[in-house]
């Protein structure tokens, strides 16, 4: 994520209802999956699977700051991802 964004933090909206649950965070440190993201309280916001082509997975709303012909980085990285 921090080579899309061109730097390592960021400021995103986050409206969900739900969040990590961090009795799961030790099966998930054990596998590929790599934390990424998190809020200033230190919830975590994103992961990423640095294997795959393209594989990013958060909890905030990138759509909300995309605009038509302005895309969110993390949507336009995922548009040339798919080759489309």
């Amino acid at each position: 994520m921090a080579k899309i964004y061109g730097q390592t933090q960021a400021e995103e909206d986050f409206r969900c209802n739900y969040g990590f649950n961090a009795a799961f965070a030790e099966n998930f440190r054990n596998s590929k999956l790599r934390f990424v993201g998190y809020d200033n309280e230190g919830e975590l916001r994103a992961i990423e699977l640095p294997s795959h082509r393209f594989f990013l997975a958060t909890l905030f709303l990138p759509q909300m700051r995309s605009q038509p012909g302005q895309p969110h980085p993390l949507i336009a990285a995922f548009i040339q991802a798919a080759d489309i």
